[in-house]
């Protein structure tokens, strides 16, 4: 029986009849194709839509730009042009096959031929194309059956598909996290583990974004352990062992119960040992960014460890990095994590300046006295500013008293 697109909110998108006309998808030179079609048969929410195409990228870009519509050469070496459809991107890529592989990148052709387009893509569920006027789905190599039996399988020789582009172990899992029922006797899995090493040869961004993706599904769980009993990990983040997997477990479901949104730093700083060293060696390997480099750190910092208030916590090492130590801290109450999770950092009502009209001479003084004062507002939750006023007058009469007595 011919299967067909379902009818989703996506495919009324403002443009997209017209962007359609242009490509000629009427006269079956264009296809929807992957994660849009993928999602759409399963009911899930679609963000990304691209578009398979028969015409040459040239084309496509004259195409666009005489429609009016605009078009950004995005990745056009390769065959793909970005059009811009009333703020959101669709991108339209040129039916390709592979001339030469190295493992990170590939040399292609064009083509015309929809089924050659087909063989070149990762996974039989992301090898499914949709004409977008009948929405009857193109299917050739039984991606259809594998979406309906949970079941991640590579197109053609896994093997073969992993030396063309070793991205594609870590790929396996996370679509193997969102889509698919874990068994460690599967073959494609086998090759994986076999062909682990190759990651080495992979830039560290390419595997930290993967990895974060992986990580940011539901539950990640029975894909990470497939992972670690398969030694995945091993060749290029070591740190991640068995117990991490347990530790994630513990933040997942304190995760849920507090309500707050999955994070995929939160959960990586779960998988590694409680240590902020650990945490920023990992992070630099990964070629994290500055920031999350830091909040990475920051989630398994002992300095921090005195303090036991969560707005005070929230307040000295921000809000996001408070959650993420709470929630990774099984001792403590999961409603510390949830009342945060609005919370928005107050700002003292009082500075340097008014301590000197005060009285105190400007340098050090001041500065250890806004210091005692900004301890107190935080130690009462942070009063308005007549009690700052106050607390102010207090601490500096202190200070005043305690230089005339030395």
């Amino acid at each position: 029986m011919t299967r067909t697109l379902p009818d989703m909110e996506w495919r009324h998108r403002t443009g997209l009849d017209h962007l359609l006309q242009v490509l000629e998808a009427g006269e079956g030179m264009s296809r929807y194709v992957g994660g849009a079609v993928r999602d759409s048969l399963l009911g899930l929410p679609v963000s990304d839509v691209d578009i398979a195409t028969r015409l040459l990228p040239q084309h496509v870009m004259n195409r666009l730009q005489n429609a009016g519509i605009k078009a950004v050469p995005t990745g056009i070496d390769h065959g793909t042009v970005t059009a811009v459809l009333s703020g959101w991107p669709v991108e339209i890529t040129t039916l390709r096959r592979d001339v030469e592989t190295d493992g990170r990148r590939a040399t292609i052709a064009y083509s015309d031929d929809w089924r050659e387009d087909a063989a070149r893509r990762d996974f039989t569920i992301n090898a499914l194309y949709a004409d977008p006027l009948s929405g009857e789905i193109s299917d050739y190599f039984s991606g259809l059956k594998d979406l309906e039996e949970k079941r991640i399988r590579f197109i053609g020789n896994a093997a073969e598909r992993i030396e063309e582009d070793h991205l594609r172990i870590l790929r396996y899992f996370r679509f193997l996290a969102r889509f698919g029922i874990p068994d460690p006797q599967a073959e494609d899995y086998r090759v994986c583990v076999a062909k682990t090493n190759s990651l080495m040869a992979l830039s560290r961004e390419r595997i930290a974004d993967e990895l974060m993706k992986l990580l940011a599904v539901s539950d990640p769980l029975p894909a990470l352990r497939l992972m670690v009993d398969g030694s995945i990990f091993a060749p290029v983040l070591p740190e991640i062992e068995r117990s991490g997997l347990d530790r994630l477990a513990r933040l997942i479901e304190r995760e849920s119960g507090s309500g707050a949104e999955p994070s995929s730093l939160r959960r990586l700083a779960a998988l590694l040992q409680p240590d902020s060293r650990t945490a920023d060696a990992v992070g630099a390997r990964l070629k994290l960014s500055n920031k999350a480099r830091k909040r990475l750190a920051l989630a398994h910092d002992a300095a921090w460890s005195h303090i036991h208030k969560p707005a005070e916590l929230a307040y000295r090492i921000g809000r996001e990095s408070a959650v993420d130590r709470l929630l990774l801290d099984s001792s403590r109450p999961i409603a510390d994590a949830r009342g945060l999770l609005s919370w928005e950092k107050p700002s003292l009502p009082i500075g340097g300046g008014t301590l000197v009209k005060k009285g105190l001479a400007a340098g050090p003084l001041v500065a250890r006295a806004l210091q005692k004062v900004e301890q107190r507002w935080i130690d009462e939750d942070y009063p308005g500013a007549e009690r700052v006023n106050a607390i102010a007058d207090e601490i500096v009469d202190q200070l005043l008293q305690d230089s005339q007595n030395s």
